[in-house]
């Protein structure tokens, strides 16, 4: 077997503090309902333990949907929990090991900064990575270790390279889609454009259809 193939158009991240009282679950339902495609679990801050739980929550919940739905940096997490997949930086384990260690079943994605790195994985065994993730785009603030933004052209430049399908991170709001999705990333990832939003489905669709206009358009 092979994963599934991961739809990134639109893909939530997701923010405990960006959440609020309405906490991460309901953002998540309400953003699926509105048409998010991926959704990666992302909470630094989270016991191993407190993770699990919450990891397992979205599992149950995505259960029937054709939504992706990873885990940020932990494959143990992801593993046992029953996540579709993980995501992993630079610095995270590699991805030639979560690859060995997931089977071919999962899916694998991997952060890139720069067109180096973006080439590096696109040398690496087909199968062994499933997506790119390409960012910061823009300055943003949900991440405090992020890298300098590397802007459309960097971007373009990174799409332009890889083999490999490229969502694009970093600043993203529903103004930002259509030069995004021009410079050749194949869908957005967003934080504080839905998790902080008054009404994530909303704010889901109002993303989801500028992402298709934008790749209809291209």
């Amino acid at each position: 077997m092979s994963p599934p193939v991961p739809d990134l158009r639109l893909y939530l991240v997701t923010d405990v503090d960006c959440c609020g009282d309405r906490g991460v679950y309901e953002t998540v339902r309400s953003a699926v309902a509105g048409g998010v495609t991926t959704v990666q679990l992302r909470d630094h801050r989270a016991t191993t333990r407190e993770l699990y739980d919450a990891a397992v929550e979205l599992r149950e919940l995505l259960v029937g949907s054709a939504v992706t739905f990873v885990v940020d940096d932990r494959l143990d997490v992801a593993l046992a929990a029953g996540a579709g997949g993980v995501h992993l930086g630079q610095s995270d384990l590699p991805v030639e090991r979560a690859r060995a260690v997931g089977g071919p079943d999962i899916v694998i994605g991997l952060s890139v900064t720069n067109r180096e790195q973006a080439e590096r994985a696109g040398e690496l065994p087909i199968g062994t990575v499933d997506y790119l993730g390409v960012g910061p785009v823009f300055p943003t603030t949900t991440k405090l270790d992020a890298a300098p933004p590397i802007g459309l052209d960097g971007l373009a430049a990174i799409c332009a390279a890889s083999p490999l399908p490229c969502v694009a991170i970093g600043g993203i709001g529903e103004a930002q889609v259509d030069e995004v999705i021009s410079a050749g990333a194949v869908g957005v990832a967003v934080v504080s454009a839905l998790c902080a939003s008054t009404d994530p489905e909303r704010a889901a669709q109002a993303l989801r259809g500028r992402v298709e206009r934008g790749r209809v358009g291209r």
